[in-house]
Formats: structure tokens, sequence, C-alpha cells
């Protein structure tokens, strides 16, 4: 249940409406590289076009320093903007002071006006009360629908919550709902997928799977940190040697919940092109490491997954960078991706490679947030949400 107002529930005809979006998308050139998540937000700007609403968005791109720093301008999103939607798109070169209150003021209905990064001003990480008046003081209304940013409380989600009428847009909604079901009332079998390289990123994550889930499968570099506590030789492999008694910890606990990699595929150095062999989990032989699953896993995996109600996966199985150690993630895609299963991809790498295998199409829910989905997996309250008022 979605217990926030959204979008829909506030009126918003003839007024102007700040929205607080994820347009931090990487930048190549000058120009968006990927624009899935400004693609993202387009259900709730074209619904507010239909309202008749003058549309303000703001946004973070990158980590600025404090100043203005001109690669991290969102200049470039407003130019991308415009040709996805076929209204006027302006561009203010600040998001508070005197040249956003007039840009702003000069809005009219139905145009969109993107703001300059809310990074640019040290007081948006701080949350500062001045900087949430302030931009709060050029709309009316307050809609948040950054997923992404969900989880800091900052001064354009929630500070501005406080200052306006705020209630969530169609995404944020979205990703709530379909994370919010997925740990509170999940369809059964629940089967977690957690990857990546560190552990202890996703201890309380796991820690929270383990009690909530039916198995939680574990992959990526973050298996061999397991391994390690198991007593294995792990050679060359990334371990995270302060978590191997976390990991022990987490063994006893998971007990036949959590389930392992059964082969590895080695190289004799971190490089596309090393020299690979597939072994049977164990000893890995010195100057060797760990830097993907092996098929026999891939198969173990799947006669789990094939039971499944819910998957959640977070994080890939291996260095899916490199084509020759990209197998076990884009294998593991394919046997999600045709699982009948409600299947929720946590965003971060694992969204990328989805994306990258080209079965997006067959996900239920991809999220457009990497932290602040591992956080609402943790069980935790987002501040961006908790701002938001209640229906």
């Amino acid at each position: 249940m979605f217990n926030k107002k959204t979008v829909k529930d506030l009126n918003v005809e003839n007024k102007r409406v700040l929205v607080r979006v994820d347009f931090n998308v990487p930048l190549a050139d000058g120009k968006v590289a990927d624009d899935t998540r400004i693609k993202a937000a387009l259900p709730t700007i074209q619904y507010l076009l239909e309202q008749n609403a003058a549309i303000i968005l703001c946004s973070h791109l990158g980590r600025p320093g404090s100043a203005a720093d001109t690669q991290f301008s969102m200049r470039p999103t407003a130019d991308h903007l415009r040709t996805l939607v076929d209204v006027p798109v302006f561009f203010a070169e600040d998001c508070i002071g005197p040249i956003a209150e007039q840009a702003a003021q000069a809005l009219e209905s139905g145009q969109i006006l993107v703001l300059e990064n809310t990074r640019f001003h040290k007081e948006e990480k701080t949350n500062h009360p001045a900087m949430a008046k302030q931009l709060a003081s050029l709309a009316d209304v307050f809609v948040n629908d950054a997923f992404g940013t969900a989880h800091r409380a900052h001064a354009s989600n929630v500070g501005v919550a406080g200052e306006l009428p705020a209630a969530a847009g169609l995404l944020l909604e979205k990703e709530i709902v379909y994370l919010g079901n997925a740990i509170a009332e999940p369809k059964r079998p629940f089967i977690a997928i957690m990857g990546g390289a560190k552990i202890s990123d996703k201890i309380g994550v796991i820690q929270n799977l383990l009690i909530k889930a039916d198995r939680v499968l574990i992959g990526g570099g973050m298996a061999n940190t397991f391994f390690k506590a198991k007593g294995f030789q792990m050679g060359d492999s990334l371990v995270e040697e302060d978590a191997v008694e976390t990991a022990k910890d987490l063994l006893t606990a998971g007990g036949s919940k959590l389930v392992l990699p059964v082969d590895m595929v080695l190289a004799d150095a971190f490089d596309n092109h090393a020299a690979r062999q597939t072994l049977p989990v164990g000893d890995v032989p010195a100057g060797w490491r760990i830097l993907d699953v092996g098929p026999e896993t891939l198969k173990s995996f799947e006669k789990v997954l094939v039971e499944a109600g819910t998957v959640v996966w977070n994080g890939p199985m291996g260095v899916f960078e490199f084509d020759n150690f990209a197998e076990g993630t884009f294998g593991l895609a394919e046997i999600v991706a045709n699982s009948p299963a409600i299947t929720i991809i946590g965003g971060g790498d694992s969204a990328a490679a989805v994306n990258k295998s080209g079965l997006a199409e067959k996900i239920t829910h991809i999220s457009t947030g990497g932290g602040a989905s591992l956080e609402m997996l943790e069980g935790k309250i987002l501040p961006g949400l908790a701002a938001l008022e209640d229906k």
C-alpha cells in the first residue's frame, strides 16, 4: 500500500510545480550519454503538462565541490529533454536566487524550466533551511519524483517538502510500491539475489533478507569473502578481510537459506584477455583470482529461481564490464527475465547489466536508484519519502 499523497491528489492547474527529479545522468562530450533516468520522469512531467501546470525541475548531477563547476551543469539535461517533449524547455543558470526567481516568474503553464545543479550550493547536502525556503519560493506545490536520492535528507527533497504542499511523483510511487511490496507482502517463494563486490555495503540488507526471503543467492565479489570465511585459500581474489567474521556470522544465521556459487571462473590477471579456467569452488591457485561464477552455479541458481514467486536482484555476478567474464551476470539476467515471477532489479550495476543484455523489457520493474533500493531492502525509512504528506 502507498500511503503518501501523489501528484494526482494535488490541484496543480495553472500552478507552478517544483519537481525534484533524478537527472543524475552520465555525460559524454557535453551530451547526455544515457537518458534512462530522464525518460523515467516523463510520466510525471506529461501528467503535469496535461493538468496545465508550469513545471520547474531541479536535480543534482555528479559530485561537484560546493561551487559551480561547469562539467556538472544541468544544461545538457535541459537540451536533451527538449528532444523528448514538445513544449518549451528553458534553463536557469542557478537553482536559487535572482536568476532562478526571474525564470520561475516568467514561466507559463505548459512550459518547463530546468534549474542548475542543486549541489552547486553546499547548503543542499546539509539540508539548510534557507536553501529550502529559496527553492520553495519558486513554486506553489512540490512533487518529489527522485527515488534515486530518497535515502538522502537534502534541501531539494526533504527541506523543501516542509515548506510547500508535498506529494510523490508517479515514478517515486511506482518504485515504493514494487520494492515495498516485495519486502512486506511478497508472492512466495521470495528469492533474493545479491552480488557486487562488497559485503560491507550490504550487511544490513543480507540480514534483513535472511529474515524476509525464502532463499538468498550470493554471487559476485562478495561471494569471495564468504569462501574465505569457509576457510578456502583465495589466491589473488578480491576479499574484504574486515568482513570475514561478519560473513561467518551470516553463514551461521543463514543456514540453508544462503546459497553460494558452486563453481568459479578464474583469471591469472585482472584483464579481459587474461588466461581463464573454470573450477569447482575450493582453494584458488596462487596467482589466480575469481572474476565470475561458472555454468554449474547458473544451473543451481536456475533450479531455485524456476519456482520463484518474487525475485529481487541487486549486484552483478562478476566483472561484467569484461566481456570474457560477463557470462555469469548475463546468464543470470536471462534466467531472471524468463522467470514467471515478479522480477525486480535494484538499480545500479545490475540494472546496467540487464539493460546491456537487451532483456529489460522482460523484467517487471527496474529500479532507478541503487542506494535507495538497498536501503528499502534493508527495511529503512527513506527521508525523502517520509517528508511527503500522508494521504
